[in-house]
């Protein structure tokens, strides 16, 4: 009992808080407002890592190397509204400082450190779209309507031919 005691005390002090209690992925919920935005997602290389369709929850890693937060960012496109561009950033974690108070230095500046589980992002965010105003198109015949009172007697007299059919 006490060899079993004594070998996990050693393995909880050489192992990292944060790794135990964190991991190295967590799962993000990414909404649009409103529903249905088109998600983009790449990490800090600018690799994309995720394509699909908001609300979505993905599964992202933590570190991006030793002592390096992974960053991400979340590109929402919807028809008739304004991208919308978010960022995800990695904070440390309080069970990182857990390292601290149980003399963890082998957690506090290998285990973590390498694996990201020092690094916690939010559970979910929102990225709310803009209403974009409607594009015009130049293409194609164009109609413009004018008071007969502001033209001149020859454009009226040539209006009235057109109107005639002659």
């Amino acid at each position: 009992m006490k060899r079993a005691f004594a070998a996990s005390a050693v393995v909880f002090a050489l192992s990292g808080c944060a790794s135990i209690f964190n991991g190295s992925t967590q799962a993000v919920t990414i909404r649009s407002a409103p529903d249905g935005a088109g998600v983009a997602v790449s990490n800090r290389a600018g690799e994309k890592i995720h394509t699909g369709i908001a609300p979505v929850t993905l599964t992202l890693k933590r570190g991006a190397g030793y002592f390096r937060a992974e960053t991400y960012t979340v590109l929402l496109t919807k028809e008739g509204f304004a991208d919308k561009e978010l960022t995800i950033v990695g904070t440390v974690s309080g069970w990182y400082i857990g390292n601290i108070l149980i003399g963890g230095l082998i957690g506090m500046l290998a285990v973590d450190p390498v694996t990201g589980g020092m690094y916690t992002f939010p559970d979910s965010l929102t990225g709310t779209l803009e209403p974009q105003a409607a594009k015009t198109s130049s293409a194609g015949p164009t109609l413009t309507i004018v008071s007969t009172d502001s033209l001149t007697p020859e454009q009226l007299k040539g209006a009235r031919l057109l109107v005639a059919g002659k």
